[in-house]
């Protein structure tokens, strides 16, 4: 491998800059550089030359145009096995340049400022740095490309190993980071301004849609040991689990990852004090009240025998009754809310086995629009969150008996918490508290006994809701059955009227809302 003899430095995130600057001097590196760069190194009193000078080109477009030169990417981009290249180069008084070291203008952190306008989000679309770290990547057979300070130790140490040359191993490597750094940017820019620019109501989904996803970190398995598993994020911050904290126990494993970010997402459709117990992405317990307390104790009564083992859920942070409550309770995996309270993470990590982690944001209701991916074979499949509020529902009283004022509002909280379960869904509530779930069934009438068997005597006077329509009225039989004095469904089966007739007969109040919940 040959020396690296000439870098071009042109950073944002000027951390570790200096002492690697120094440390290329030192092994006799020239080094290119350009404006904040190039100005944080001269003060440290490394040399380096002003990209202008070398290239004979001035900045213009107020640095728009700085590095998009023949000399700097002809440098980059010849081949040096490659006789012809070697030969234009010296015609045109281009010389190699091995070693590019950039990363670029912070696009992401920029538009996650609220106040960020969209003139200074587009002032922060780099243009010649993803160009030269693509041109560095596409020729790492004869040059290094660095795109992040953690790799100056990389780069550095080979170079002592290797009388100041880097490996064609390391070279790729760093390549493929390169490559996945600018389609991460890109995917950045794009996704800002389809959401940005496109009116949220009237915007068709994307005619392409890409992912520039980090890695947070290797998992020890997936679904099941014998799997391999790693977690990713998009880096735009806001209400999503991998801009949580964990704040203490072991590491969260794929499944503990899809259960919180479930509980995530359960607990913010709900206004009051909220708490979800989960377990394989079902909802086993979940309770609104006037306190996280009685919350807590509501969710986790439901059904307390599912609960063991459980992830839980909380909309507001965590203060000492709650976490008493939590602490006396039996096993759980972990637990997630926007906070803890002053002194009570010292009581809820006594036990060393819990996970708890700390995501702010989780006691505000989720935004429309926000866009879901799920794979499958050879693409995927792309559809907005379902995102619905009370006014947005057509309430329709169908049957002879009213619902009360009282059970109209658990027939609210029903219908909210039916559409956190796995389709054929049915929740038996009392109050705001679930007190049976049938979930995943094959068909809605196995649901319905699933619910009013765990609901048991706490199913008389209750209120079921149904996430999709009864295709026949054994649903609604089974329901008064069990003693359920209330239905919330969305309605729309050809065999409605059956229904209505069936709650009819039963002394039942049923309620349509226009609009299903299927979550598969």
């Amino acid at each position: 491998m040959s020396r690296i003899s000439r870098a071009l430095l042109s950073v944002s995130d000027k951390g570790g800059l200096v002492e690697f600057g120094r440390f290329l001097h030192e092994e006799g590196v020239e080094i290119l550089s350009t404006g904040g760069t190039l100005k944080t190194l001269l003060e440290a009193g490394v040399p380096a030359i002003q990209v202008s000078d070398y290239t004979g080109s001035p900045e213009i477009l107020d640095g728009r145009v700085k590095t998009l030169h023949p000399k700097i990417h002809g440098g980059i981009l010849a081949r040096r096995d490659l006789e012809s290249h070697r030969g234009q180069m010296k015609e045109q008084g281009i010389a190699p340049i091995d070693l590019v070291v950039v990363n670029l203008y912070p696009f992401e952190k920029t538009v996650a400022k609220e106040d960020c306008a969209l003139e200074e989000a587009i002032e922060n679309i780099d243009i010649g740095g993803p160009s030269m770290l693509r041109s560095a990547a596409k020729n790492s057979d004869s040059v290094t490309v660095v795109t992040d300070p953690a790799d100056y130790a990389l780069v550095r140490n080979e170079m002592k190993s290797n009388d100041g040359g880097v490996s064609l191993a390391t070279r790729r490597r760093l390549a493929l980071k390169a490559f996945a750094r600018t389609a991460e940017y890109d995917t950045a820019i794009s996704r800002y301004l389809e959401k940005v620019l496109q009116d949220r109501e009237e915007r068709d989904l994307p005619t392409a849609f890409s992912f520039g996803l980090k890695k947070v970190g290797n998992l020890r398995y997936g679904e099941n040991p014998h799997q391999k598993a790693a977690w990713y994020t998009l880096g735009e911050g806001g209400c999503s689990l991998p801009e949580a904290e964990v704040l203490s126990g072991k590491e969260l494993s794929y499944n503990n990852i899809l259960d919180l970010e479930a509980a995530v997402r359960i607990v913010r459709d709900f206004a009051d004090p909220t708490v979800a117990v989960l377990k394989h992405n079902n909802p086993c317990g979940l309770a609104s009240a006037s306190s996280l307390a009685q919350a807590y104790r509501d969710a986790y009564d439901c059904d307390p025998v599912s609960a063991y083992g459980s992830i839980i859920g909380l909309n507001r942070s965590v203060d000492r009754e709650t976490a008493e409550k939590i602490h006396e309770s039996p096993f759980i995996e972990a637990a997630i809310a926007p906070g803890y309270a002053a002194g009570v993470l010292e009581l809820l990590t006594s036990k060393q086995t819990r996970r708890f982690l700390r995501l702010p944001g989780m006691e505000t209701r989720p935004e429309k629009g926000i866009l879901e991916v799920r794979n499958i074979a050879g693409g995927a499949l792309v559809q907005e969150r379902d995102v619905l509020w009370d006014e947005d529902y057509e309430w329709k009283v169908v049957t002879k008996r009213a619902p009360t004022e009282e059970e109209e509002a658990s027939m609210r909280f029903a219908f909210r918490a039916v559409k956190q379960v796995k389709s054929n869904a049915i929740v038996i509530v009392q109050g705001a508290q679930t007190v049976g779930v049938g979930a995943g069934q094959m068909n809605r009438l196995e649901s319905v006994r699933i619910a009013a068997k765990n609901a048991a005597e706490r199913a008389q006077g209750g209120v079921l809701g149904s996430d999709a329509f009864f295709p026949f009225r054994d649903g609604v039989d089974a329901a008064a059955e069990a003693g359920v004095r209330c239905i919330i469904q969305p309605g729309g089966s050809k065999r409605d009227e059956e229904a209505i007739a069936a709650a009819d007969e039963a002394g039942i109040a049923m309620v349509f809302t226009g609009y299903r919940h299927f979550r598969h």
